[in-house]
This record gives C-alpha cells, sequence and structure tokens, in this order.
C-alpha cells in the first residue's frame, strides 16, 4: 500500500513538472509583438493624418522616425528567422528609410512615400503572419 502511494505521488509530481517545463518553453520574449505594436502604433497615426487631412510637417517626421527606428529592431526581436523574412524586413527598412529621405510635408506627398512602406508591410503580413 505504501509503494503503491509514493508511486502515485511520484506520478504526480513528474506530471506537474513536465506540465511546468512545457508552459516556461512555449512563453517567448514579448519584444516581437511590442516591435510590431509599436510600428502599428506609428503607421495608424500617419494614415489617420492623411485620411483626416492634417498633415503637420514636425508630426509627420516624428512618427516616420520612430517607425524606421522600431522597423530597425525587427531583426532583433526575430532571431532566428527565416531569410525571406529577413528580405522582406530588409524591405521595409528600405521604404522606411526612402520615406524618411523624401521628407513629406503635405498629405499627398506623405500618401505618396507611405504607399511602398504599406506594401513592404502587406506583403511581409500575407507571407509571414
Amino acid at each position: 500500500m505504501r509503494s503503491a502511494l509514493l508511486i502515485a505521488l511520484g506520478l504526480v509530481i513528474g506530471i506537474l513538472g513536465t506540465a511546468f517545463a512545457i508552459s516556461a518553453l512555449h512563453q517567448r520574449t514579448p519584444l516581437p509583438k511590442a516591435v510590431m505594436t509599436v510600428m502599428a502604433y506609428h503607421m495608424s497615426q500617419l494614415e489617420h493624418s492623411v485620411k483626416a487631412q492634417q498633415c503637420d510637417a514636425t508630426a509627420i517626421r516624428t512618427n516616420l522616425e520612430r517607425l524606421q527606428s522600431a522597423a530597425l529592431d525587427i531583426p532583433g526581436a526575430f532571431k532566428g528567422a527565416e531569410d525571406p523574412f529577413m528580405q522582406a524586413s530588409n524591405k521595409l527598412q528600405g521604404s522606411l528609410k526612402d520615406a524618411v529621405s523624401a521628407a513629406p510635408g503635405t498629405c499627398a506627398a506623405l500618401a505618396t512615400a507611405l504607399q511602398p512602406v504599406d506594401n513592404a508591410c502587406d506583403d511581409c503580413h500575407k507571407r509571414f503572419r
């Protein structure tokens, strides 16, 4: 009787230990989601500016620079990602660099500058999301 109780107790402890280990392995760093959330915020701010036709050059530049800065964190946030994903990330970074360099000051210029950025985001999300 005593040995059966010890075997049952050992099995319960083993099952609990396995459950905790699996749970720990499934938890990942929140960085990838955080990077995408920050990028989505700044992109939505820019898109809202275009839709509302309220395009302040300073606010545009600030949001574009922050979007570009967040995009530079993608390789570090998604370590071990496949080469096609990293190439898509590089395409996004290039589009953002061009958008920041264009320094759009009007809503029409901003819409034009955002089009390649939006295309890069859409292409990546269609393939890897």
